[in-house]
C-alpha cells in the first residue's frame, strides 16, 4: 500500500549546469553537506552551493548557486566524486586515474608527493575507517589491470598503500566498511575480511545482464542487487537479517534512507521499507542514471540534471499512514524509525501514535488490539471515557488532548445510533476499566475512574457493582447516588452512603426496601444484612434508633444486633448488658434469647441475669402447662431448658426459685434440683424415690450433686439413697399413697448395688440389707466388694514391703559409710565453706566428704524442706 515518503524537488537545472551545450553529460556526483560537486562527460567538475528554502505553505525547496566549475585537463569524462571533508579535499577519478582536488579552489593537488593512482577502474571509501588517525581517510581501489582491490590511505597531499587482496574474479565493484570487502566479482557476490583473510561467497549472478550493485547501508551491513528482482540485505557474516525487497529487474542504482530503500531503474523510482519490505511509493522518473545518499540526504541525476529527494517529516508519513487506518505499518514505522528520532521526543512520540492506533481499532471494534495499544501508550483513561455520554463526573476538570486522538465525538457517533456495538463498547470499557483503576494510569483520576466503572456496573446490572462498594474505592456520592437509584441499586446505594460515612442513610434506605416502600431485587436477606450491619456498628446511637424496628420485624432475628455484637479494642462498640435487658423488656421473645447469651455464651457470672433467666424459663414452662391442650413436646423442651440451668448455673437464688416452683405439682423434678442445691438432699431424693418413683432419675441426682465433691461426699449421698430405697417407714406410705409393692423399691436397691457397688461401704451396706434378702441378688455388688477389698489389702502390703526394702538399703548405706574413715586435717577445706577444720568434730555428706557440724545444721535451717516441716508441725 502507497504512502508519500519523498518529494523529489529540482537541485541543479540544467541551464545553470551547462546552459546551451547539448553535449554535456553528468557523470559523478557527490554531496557534503550543503557543498555540491557535478563531473561530467567533459572533464569538468562543477562546484554548487545549496541552501534549504521552506515555503509558506512548508515546503522544502533549494536554492543553488553556482561557485566554481574547473576543467581537469585529461579530455575525459569525470567518473567518480568522494569528498574528504577533514582534508578539504575531492577524490577523483578520471581516465583510470585517482588524484586529489582541493574542494574549495578545485585546484589539483601536486602529484610530486605521490597523490595519484593509476590503472583504477573503481573505488570506494572506508565509512568506518580501522585507522584512528582524523587526518586521513581509508579508501578501497579496484584494479584495472590485475584481479585485486588495494587499500590506500589518502593524506592531505599522498595516499599510501596499505593492503592489497588478490581475488578469485576481475572485482566489477566494491564497498569497503572496517576490514570487510564486500565485492561483485565476475560471476558472484562475496565478502573478505582484509585483516584475516577468510571469505565467504555470497550468491552468484550475470554481470552481462545487469548492474551490480554493492552498497554499504550500515555498520558491517550491504545492500546487493541480487538475481530475480531482489535487493538482498548481507552482514560482515554473509547472513541476511533482514528479509530481500523485491524492486525491478533493472535497478540502475539504490540508495538507503532509513527506514526506505529507494531503487532507480529505467523509468521509476520505487521506494520500499527496510521494516515490512513492501513497497510504499513510486515516482516516475525518465533518464535517470545517478542515484546515491550522501549522509541521508538522496541525491538523484538524469544525465542533465540534478534532484533531492526530500523526506516527508516521520510524524506526517505516520499521521497519513494512521489516516488510512493502517495501524500496523504506522506502528512499525514508528518503532523503525527509533534510533533517527532522540529518545525523548520519540517515547512522546511513540505514545501518542499508540493511542491514535488504540482508538482507530477501537472504532474498528477490535477491542483487544486497542486495549494493548492504550496500555502500551500509557492512555490517560479519561480519554476513552469521555466518549461514553454522563460517565465522567459533572466535577471532573479534563479535556480532551489536543490535537484530538480521534475522530469521534462520542460513542453514538461511533457506533452509528447500533445499540448491539455500543453495549460491546460498553462492556469492554468495564473490562479495561476494572483492569487499570488499581494501577498507575488510574493514578490522578481515581475519582473518574471509579465513578464511571460503578455508573456501568448499575446500567448493565453488572455482578461487580458490590465488590466494587465493598472493597476500598473513589466513586463519588453526588454523581453515583442519582445514576444507582435510576437503575433501582438501593443495596448498592447503601454501601455507598456507609463508605461514605453516612451510616444512617444507608439504614433508612434499606429499610424502605425490606418494608416494600422501594424495590430492589439485589439482596433478598436483606433484613438478615441490617441486623448484621448493626450488630457489627460502632456507633451506638444508631443501633438504638434502628433495634426497635428489627425486633419488630423478627425478634429471634433481631435479638442478633445484641448477641453477635463484640466489643472492640477501645470499648466503643460495647453496650452495657443492664441497659440492652431493660431496653428488651417489651420484646420477651428477644429478651430470652438475650439472656441465654449471656449465661450460656457469654458466660456472664452475675445472679440477676441468672435469676431472671430461670425466672423466665419457668415462666414459660407454666405458661405451656396451662395451655389447654398443652404440646408435651414444647413443654418437654421448656423444662429440659430449666432443668439444664438450674442444675449448671450456682448463681441464681435458689430459695426464690423453690417457693415458685413449689406452687406447681407438675415441676418436682425442678424442685428436687433446688433442694439439692440447698444440700436438702433427703428432701430431692424422697421426691424423686417416692414421688415421682424415678429412680433412674435418683442415680443421676446422686452422680451430679457430688460431681465436683471428694469420694467421702459421693459415699455419702449413694447411702443416703440406698437408705430412702430401704426405708420401711416410707416405703409403706408410699406403698400406701402410690399403690406400688415395696419389692419395686427393694429391686431398685439391689440396681443400685451392682451398678454403684464400687462406691459404697461394703461392710455399711451389709448391715442395712434386710436379712432375708438372697445372696444371689447381690452377686454382682459382693463379688465387687471382695476383689476392691482383696485389692486395696495387697495394694496396702506392696507399699509397705517397699517402704521396708527401702529403709533396709538406707541402713545398709549407712553402715558402709561407717566403716571407711574419713580423713581430716588443718588443711583440708569444707566443700559448704571452704574454711579448713580446727577441729575433729566433721559431718560426713553421702561419698565420704567431710564439711563442718555447723555448716550443715545451718544448711538444714535453710532448706525449703526444713521450713515445710516447721511449718506444717505449727500447725499440729
Amino acid at each position: 500500500m502507497s504512502v508519500k515518503a519523498f518529494e523529489l524537488v529540482p537541485a541543479v537545472e540544467r541551464n545553470l549546469l551547462m546552459g546551451d551545450k547539448a553535449r554535456i553529460n553528468i557523470e559523478c556526483i557527490e554531496c557534503c553537506g550543503k557543498h555540491l560537486y557535478v563531473g561530467t562527460n567533459d572533464c569538468f567538475i562543477h562546484y554548487f552551493l545549496l541552501e534549504e528554502v521552506t515555503s509558506s505553505k512548508g515546503r522544502l525547496t533549494y536554492s543553488t548557486q553556482k561557485l566554481l566549475h574547473k576543467y581537469l585537463g585529461l579530455k575525459k569524462p569525470v567518473t567518480e566524486l568522494r569528498a574528504a571533508s577533514a582534508l578539504e579535499r575531492l577524490i577523483v577519478l578520471c581516465d583510470g586515474i585517482v588524484f586529489l582536488v582541493d574542494m574549495v579552489t578545485l585546484e589539483t593537488v601536486p602529484s610530486g608527493g605521490g597523490a595519484k593512482i593509476k590503472g583504477v577502474a573503481a573505488f570506494c571509501m572506508n565509512e568506518n575507517p580501522v585507522n584512528g588517525d582524523p587526518f586521513c581517510v581509508e579508501m578501497g581501489v579496484i584494479s584495472s589491470k590485475r584481479r585485486t582491490v588495494q587499500i590506500y590511505m589518502v593524506y592531505e597531499d599522498r595516499v599510501q598503500l596499505v593492503k592489497e587482496v588478490t581475488t578469485p574474479e576481475q572485482p566489477c565493484a566494491v564497498s569497503l566498511d572496517g576490514y570487510f570487502l564486500c565485492l561483485a566479482l565476475t560471476t558472484q557476490y562475496m565478502i573478505h575480511n582484509y585483516n584475516t583473510g577468510a571469505s565467504q561467497d555470497l550468491f552468484p549472478y550475470n554481470n552481462e545482464e545487469r548492474r551490480p550493485i554493492v552498497k554499504r547501508i550500515g555498520r558491517e551491513e550491504f545492500l546487493l542487487a541480487a538475481p530475480g528482482g531482489l535487493g538482498m540485505f548481507a552482514n560482515a557474516e554473509g547472513v541476511s537479517q533482514r528479509a530481500p525487497v523485491n524492486w525491478s529487474e533493472s535497478v540502475i542504482g539504490a540508495a538507503v534512507c532509513f527506514p526506505y530503500v529507494v531503487a532507480l531503474d529505467e523509468g521509476f523510482i520505487t521506494i520500499h521499507s527496510m521494516l515490512d519490505q513492501q513497497l510504499k511509493q513510486t515516482l516516475s522518473f525518465r533518464d535517470g542514471h545517478i542515484l546515491q545518499d550522501f549522509e541521508g540526504k538522496v541525491v538523484l541525476a538524469s544525465t542533465k540534471a540534478v534532484y533531492i529527494m526530500v523526506p516527508l517529516p516521520l510524524e506526517r508519513q505516520i499521521q497519513d499512514l494512521l489516516a488510512s487506518h493502517r495501524v500496523e505499518e504506522a506502528l512499525t514505522l514508528t518503532e523503525g524509525a527509533q534510533r533517527n528520532i532522540p529518545k525523548d521526543k520519540f517515547q512522546i512520540l511513540h505514545k501518542r501514535i499508540l493511542q491514535q492506533a488504540g482508538f482507530i481499532q477501537f472504532g474498528q471494534f477490535q477491542f483487544l488490539e486497542a486495549k494493548e495499544h492504550f496500555r502500551k501508550g500509557q492512555l490517560d483513561v479519561r480519554e476513552l471515557i469521555s466518549l461514553y455520554p454522563l460517565l465522567l463526573p459533572a466535577s471532573s476538570s479534563f479535556t480532551r488532548c489536543h490535537p484530538p486522538l480521534h475522530e469521534f465525538a462520542d460513542l453514538n457517533h461511533l457506533a452509528q445510533g447500533n445499540q448491539d456495538k455500543i453495549l460491546r463498547c460498553k462492556k469492554f470499557l468495564i473490562t479495561y476499566l476494572g483492569e487499570v483503576r488499581s494501577t498507575e494510569v488510574a493514578n490522578g483520576c481515581r475519582e473518574d475512574v471509579d465513578t464511571a466503572l460503578l455508573k456501568l456496573y448499575a446500567e448493565q446490572d453488572h455482578e461487580s457493582l458490590l465488590d466494587l462498594l465493598a472493597s476500598d474505592n473513589a466513586c463519588l456520592l453526588a454523581d453515583s447516588a442519582p445514576w444507582l437509584e435510576k437503575y433501582h441499586k438501593y443495596f448498592a446505594l447503601g454501601l455507598l452512603y456507609h463508605y461514605n460515612d453516612q451510616d444512617s442513610a444507608a439504614v433508612q434506605l434499606w429499610i424502605r426496601v425490606v418494608d416494600g416502600d422501594l424495590q430492589d431485587s439485589t439482596r433478598s436477606d436483606l433484613y438478615e444484612y441490617i441486623v448484621d450491619f448493626l450488630s457489627f456498628c460502632s456507633n451506638l446511637d444508631l443501633v438504638w434508633k434502628f433495634a426497635d424496628w428489627a425486633l419488630r420485624k423478627d425478634p429471634t432475628i433481631g435479638v442478633q444486633i445484641f448477641t453477635k455484637r463484640l466489643a472492640s479494642k477501645d470499648q466503643s462498640g460495647l453496650l452495657n448488658p443492664d441497659d440492652v435487658i431493660t431496653y428488651l423488656g417489651k420484646h420477651s421473645q428477644a429478651l430470652l434469647l438475650y439472656l441465654e447469651h449471656l449465661v450460656l455464651e457469654r458466660r456472664i457470672q452475675k445472679e440477676t441475669v441468672h435469676t431472671h433467666l430461670a425466672v423466665m424459663y419457668l415462666e414459660r414452662v407454666l405458661s405451656l402447662l396451662s395451655q389447654s391442650p398443652a404440646d408435651d413436646g414444647q413443654v418437654t423442651r421448656a423444662r429440659e431448658k430449666f432443668q439444664a440451668l438450674l442444675r449448671e448455673s450456682s448463681l441464681y437464688r435458689v430459695q426464690f426459685l423453690l417457693d415458685k416452683v413449689e406452687k406447681s405439682e407438675q415441676l418436682l423434678l425442678e424442685r428436687a434440683t433446688l433442694h439439692g442445691k440447698l444440700e436438702e438432699h433427703d428432701k430431692a431424693l424422697n421426691i424423686l424415690v417416692h414421688q415421682l418413683r424415678d429412680f433412674g432419675s435418683a442415680e443421676a441426682y446422686c452422680v451430679w450433686a457430688s460431681c465436683s465433691r471428694d469420694a467421702a461426699y459421693r459415699q455419702r449421698l449413694f447411702h443416703l439413697l440406698l437408705g430412702v430405697y430401704l426405708d420401711r417407714n416410707l416405703s409403706g406410705t408410699a406403698q400406701i399413697a402410690g399403690g406400688a409393692g415395696g419389692g419395686e423399691l427393694e429391686m431398685a436397691a439391689v440396681d443400685l448395688l451392682n451398678r454403684h457397688g464400687e462406691v459404697f461401704d461394703a461392710v455399711r451396706v451389709l448391715s442395712m440389707l434386710p436379712d432375708a434378702w438372697s445372696l444371689q441378688l447381690l452377686r454382682p455388688f459382693l463379688g465387687r466388694a471382695v476383689r476392691a477389698s482383696m485389692h486395696a489389702c495387697r495394694t496396702s502390703q506392696l507399699a509397705l514391703g517397699l517402704a521396708r526394702s527401702e529403709n533396709l538399703q538406707l541402713l545398709h548405706d549407712r553402715l558402709k559409710e561407717r566403716k571407711n574413715p574419713v580423713f581430716v586435717s588443718e588443711k583440708k577445706g569444707c566443700h559448704l565453706c571452704h574454711n579448713t577444720f580446727s577441729e575433729p568434730d566433721v559431718v560426713c555428706l553421702p561419698g565420704g566428704v567431710p564439711v563442718h557440724t555447723h555448716c550443715v545444721a545451718q544448711r538444714v535451717r535453710d532448706s525449703p524442706t526444713k521450713r515445710q516441716l516447721t511449718s506444717s508441725s505449727s500447725h499440729t
